[in-house]
């Protein structure tokens, strides 16, 4: 019995070695062009969903759904993220496909997460992505704005879907 648990402490203390031998010696591909392994994308997009999960406050989205607050939410969005996560003439970001791991593109998928993970996510950012920490450039308020907007995304009012359509930074 000594024996077995002499090698599981073994197996605990050689195993993250091993691991950190694997990425100093420079085996891991980290670069953002090549596609990541089938572990390494579980393992991402499961510690993110997780993350959010966790930590994202259990609260109702103050911003209400009107045609003014899809509006604004719509140009927010048009303006800080539609660049990576897609517009309706470009669902499909030239931008968000080159990140590793890739922006969700929602005008293609509609977002998945609650709304309260979604407000999180935009809110501090992801860590080892190119997702900003918006909090620090966006008030609660417009955040709440553009999780409106998404929530909705797939059935916007016309006049929204063509302040879509309209360029950066024009009303």
């Amino acid at each position: 019995m000594r024996g077995f648990w002499l090698g599981v402490i073994a197996t605990l203390v050689v195993m993250p070695f091993v691991g950190w031998l694997y990425l100093r010696l420079g085996y891991a591909n980290l670069r953002a062009d090549a596609g990541p392994s089938w572990f390494e994308s579980t393992l991402a997009v499961t510690a993110l969903e997780a993350s959010a999960a966790r930590h994202a406050l259990k609260q109702d989205n103050p911003i209400q759904p009107t045609e003014a607050n899809l509006m604004d939410g719509a140009r927010l969005y048009r303006d800080k993220c539609a660049d990576c996560h897609g517009r309706p003439d470009n669902p499909d970001s030239d931008y968000g496909r080159s990140f590793y791991p890739r922006a969700p593109q929602f005008m293609k998928a509609l977002p998945h997460m609650t709304k309260d993970e979604e407000f999180f996510i935009i809110k501090h950012g992801v860590r080892w992505t190119a997702m900003p920490a918006w909090g620090n450039i966006m008030a609660d308020s417009e955040i709440g704005q553009v999780v409106t907007f998404l929530s909705d995304v797939g059935n916007l009012p016309l006049p929204i879907q063509q302040e879509l359509h309209r360029p950066e930074g024009k009303q």
